[in-house]
C-alpha cells in the first residue's frame, strides 16, 4: 500500500471520529448496525467494557436528544496499518470538560468501512 493510499484512508476514517457522533454516517439502527462489526467491543474512558448492543442502544437515545452538544474537535490523527483491509485511528479528543485518547480498530468491507473496536482513555 502506498503512503498516498494510506493518506486518503486516513482521511476518509478521520472524517468519521468521534464515532458515533458524525451523524452524517446515519442515525438509524439499521445504519449503526451496518457500520459496527457483529464482534465489536469498546473500552470506555471509565474503563467498563461495552458490548456492540450497548454502542447502539446508547447511539440511538442520544441521537433522539437532538443536535450534538458540540463539534467534537479531533486532532492529531495517526493510522496503522494492522493486516490487510484492517487499520488502527488513533486521535486526541477535545471535549469540554476533558481530554481523551482515542484509538478505533476499521476493517475495510465490502459493504464500507465497519468499527471493530474502540477506546477511549482520558490524558494526563
Amino acid at each position: 500500500m502506498s503512503d498516498l493510499d494510506l493518506d486518503h484512508i486516513l482521511r476518509e476514517l478521520a472524517a468519521r471520529e468521534p464515532i458515533f457522533h458524525r451523524r452524517e454516517f446515519g442515525t438509524s439502527r439499521a445504519d449503526l448496525e451496518r457500520m459496527i462489526d457483529d464482534n465489536f467491543w469498546e473500552i470506555g474512558a471509565s474503563g467498563r467494557v461495552y458490548q456492540r448492543g450497548y454502542a447502539i442502544e446508547t447511539s440511538l437515545a442520544r441521537y433522539e436528544n437532538g443536535p450534538e452538544p458540540h463539534d467534537w474537535p479531533c486532532r492529531d490523527f495517526t493510522i496503522t496499518v494492522l493486516a490487510d483491509g484492517l487499520f488502527l485511528l488513533s486521535y486526541i479528543l477535545e471535549e469540554p470538560q476533558r481530554v481523551t485518547r482515542h484509538s478505533t480498530i476499521w476493517r475495510r468491507t465490502d459493504e464500507g468501512w465497519k468499527i471493530v473496536f474502540h477506546q477511549g482513555t482520558p490524558a494526563g
